[in-house]
């Protein structure tokens, strides 16, 4: 499909509908695509969310591609996120990985409380325990032998900043849910857009551009008086937009019209 004289193709389902761009679906061989389909993608100006399997392959060919491959290498891996802001110097709450026979080093390095995380594929709060004494740390160490533990910050409030192409297009605050420590919305954390600090989204955009992700939902918090990224979400949902009364498919529409995502 063309927009003016420029020829869009998506793989993943987020841009169906559109009439400028041509959404094929993922196929798991490339040779499942019709030779028309190839020819499609392989010319296409921009093929837009080709899943991480045909990111890898588009970018090393030399395709344009949205999202970028970082956004698809880093998503839903905590670890790689947490190497990448230390390398980087952007702030982050205290944070190590310990593999099995270093389990026994967690204490010397923690107190109690800390924060335990599934390292991979975990999200919307599912996969995040506080640890209060040995007992829970045990049963946390049973189901997960590497473990990722991350100092524990009191908080009533972090802040979700939603970029596309590096530019912000929603900040909020995700208030934490009486008697949990966790601000997801799925685990009954509530929206707030009051006093949104531009310091904070500032922080959010920088930290994106350096990481190059260009479809995320940053969350921060105050730490020592500095912002610090706790994590970068790719599914970042749609309760806060919605909450704003924006529509994320027609935000994308526009972006890519205008040429905002080139």
């Amino acid at each position: 499909m063309y927009a003016g004289m420029r020829r869009f193709v998506a793989l993943g389902s987020r841009l169906k509908g559109v009439p400028e761009v041509d959404t094929l679906g993922v196929r798991p061989n490339f040779l499942d695509y019709t030779p028309q389909e190839r020819e499609c993608i392989l010319n296409a100006d921009m093929v837009l969310f080709p899943t991480l399997n045909y990111a890898q392959f588009l970018t090393t060919s030399g395709r344009k591609i949205f999202p970028s491959l970082e956004t698809y290498l880093y998503a839903d891996e905590k670890i790689k996120q947490t190497t990448l802001f230390y390398m980087l110097g952007i702030p982050h709450p205290r944070t190590r990985v310990y593999y099995r026979r270093h389990h026994q080093d967690i204490v010397r390095h923690f107190g109690f409380p800390f924060v335990a995380k599934i390292p991979r594929s975990s999200a919307r709060g599912r996969g995040v325990y506080r640890i209060d004494g040995k007992e829970a740390l045990g049963a946390y160490l049973q189901r997960n032998p590497v473990a990722y533990i991350q100092e524990y910050v009191p908080h009533r409030q972090d802040l979700r900043v939603v970029l596309i192409n590096y530019k912000p297009v929603l900040a909020y605050w995700r208030i934490v849910s009486p008697g949990d420590f966790r601000s997801n919305l799925a685990q009954g954390g509530t929206i707030s857009f009051e006093d949104i600090p531009q310091e904070g989204v500032e922080t959010a955009r920088e930290a994106a551009r350096r990481c190059r992700f260009n479809d995320v939902g940053m969350d921060l918090i105050q730490l020592r008086g500095i912002w610090h990224v706790m994590e970068a979400n790719m599914k970042y949902g749609r309760k806060g937009l919605k909450a704003k009364g924006l529509d994320l498919k027609e935000i994308l529409r526009q972006k890519l019209l205008s040429g905002e995502l080139d």
